[in-house]
């Protein structure tokens, strides 16, 4: 067994298509434990970043409930195939010496690109190079955004994406990032990573950027572009593991153990996985009692009713708050700058223009930026507010954590700073666990 520093453990293991490691599985079954807390990790992760993180959250329930007769609590870590970008800072997490600043690509992520994108790796190597000679030339930027958009085209997800707006999936409906052109496309992630306080080069003065001077200093925007192409993949992966992997193996597992209590923890796009893993519960089964979503990088409207503003249909996960036995919580923080920057202007489709249509841009906030939105009743409170009385027993509930999810540079921000005891009592408080 893994040893993350805390008993009972057991780690299960997804592949791409939601399939379980059938050891693994079975090892599951097998754990003595009233509640089970299982934690998804987000998408720039390797399986060994991942059990650091189980191990830095998990670090602070033994002592929680020291004092709760009758709790026994076990632990597990969902552990499924995603990204690792290695110049990302973690808070109070070693940062890789190896790892290139600016436009480059090192080799472990070249690796785990090429490994995240079979049969890719030519692909791979020639953006890599573009990445690190940052040609002056329009065609180099039109190359690198033929071959960025091959890699997740090339594996399917772009088109077959579930999404988290049922009006993402209209006729004609397309991610910009995927359509749009690439020199544009760098010229606004350049200009957003300077937003999110991260050094970047100045361009040229004047209206036109391509027109006229160097064009060098889109290629920091151009690295942006690549990594927030490659969440297209991660967004359908997350999906799929969550409904098709995850969801089914709680409902084997409820068969199995019909009185264990689980938790769903989620960190980034693995808050996306727990929630959509609801889907994938069978009929009927209430096993689950709670479900917490840490930063979550998925649309705030994903359990709306009914699209705001005009827009249409309803969120993706509409009602499926409903199969939890217990509360959906969604700790949130504006010191994210992953979701509160970056990641509207990845999710965005080709054709909106927030500038022509004031308030538009908040349609792409994510669930980990400003909470659960469009959803009736939904109770926001402070983090205080939580840890000193408590969540509701059912339905959403929205907790600014911004009091301690503050930590960490550009571009991503507080996007990662999830390991704190307050975090861990917001879950077990959601578990109705020990009533702490």
């Amino acid at each position: 067994m893994t040893d993350i520093g805390v008993e009972p453990y057991r780690e299960i293991t997804f592949d791409a298509d939601g399939d379980a490691d059938p050891a693994q599985r079975a090892a599951l079954a097998t754990v003595e434990a009233t509640d089970l807390v299982m934690f998804a990790h987000g998408w720039n992760n390797t399986p060994s970043n991942a059990r650091d993180l189980f191990r830095a959250f998990y670090a602070p329930f033994p002592a929680l409930l020291a004092n709760a007769p009758g709790v026994r609590l076990g632990y597990s870590g969902v552990i499924w195939p995603s990204i690792r970008f290695t110049d990302e800072t973690i808070p109070n997490f070693p940062h890789p010496a190896a790892a290139t600043a600016g436009p480059g690509l090192d080799d472990a992520t070249v690796a785990a690109l090429k490994g995240a994108f079979p049969g890719q790796g030519p692909a791979v190597d020639r953006i890599a190079t573009l990445l690190s000679q940052q040609p002056d030339d329009e065609a180099a930027f039109n190359e690198f955004g033929r071959l960025t958009r091959q890699l997740v085209t090339a594996s399917s997800s772009a088109a077959r994406a579930v999404g988290d707006l049922t009006v993402e999936d209209g006729p004609g409906a397309s991610p910009a990032i995927l359509t749009d052109d690439t020199l544009g496309l760098c010229q606004r992630f350049t200009a957003a990573l300077a937003d999110t306080g991260m050094a970047v080069r100045p361009g040229p003065s004047g209206p036109s950027f391509s027109i006229g001077g160097s064009l060098k200093h889109l290629w920091d925007g151009a690295k942006e572009v690549l990594r927030q192409t490659t969440y297209y993949e991660m967004k359908r992966r997350a999906g799929t593991v969550g409904q098709l992997g995850l969801g089914p193996l709680i409902s084997q597992l409820a068969s199995v153990q019909p009185h264990l209590r689980i938790h769903l923890v989620g960190h980034s796009q693995g808050a996306r996985l727990v929630a959509f893993a609801l889907k994938g519960l069978g009929g009927g089964a209430r096993t689950v009692k709670s479900v917490t979503l840490l930063e979550g990088a998925f649309s705030h409207y994903a359990f709306a009713e009914r699209l705001p503003n005009g827009l249409t249909g309803a969120g993706a996960l509409s009602d499926m708050q409903q199969r939890i036995d217990g509360p959906l919580v969604s700790c949130y923080s504006h010191f994210d700058t992953a979701l509160g920057v970056i990641y509207p202007l990845a999710s965005a489709l080709s054709g909106d223009d927030a500038s022509e249509l004031p308030g538009l841009e908040k349609r792409w906030w994510a669930v980990g930026h400003d909470g659960i939105q469009a959803v009736t009743s939904c109770t926001t409170l402070t983090l205080d507010e939580a840890l000193r009385d408590g969540v509701p027993d059912s339905g959403c509930v929205s907790v600014d954590a911004a009091s301690v999810v503050k930590a960490g540079g550009p571009p991503a921000g507080a996007h990662s700073d999830i390991c704190h005891e307050q975090l861990a009592r917001v879950v077990l408080a959601a578990g109705r666990i020990g009533r702490v």
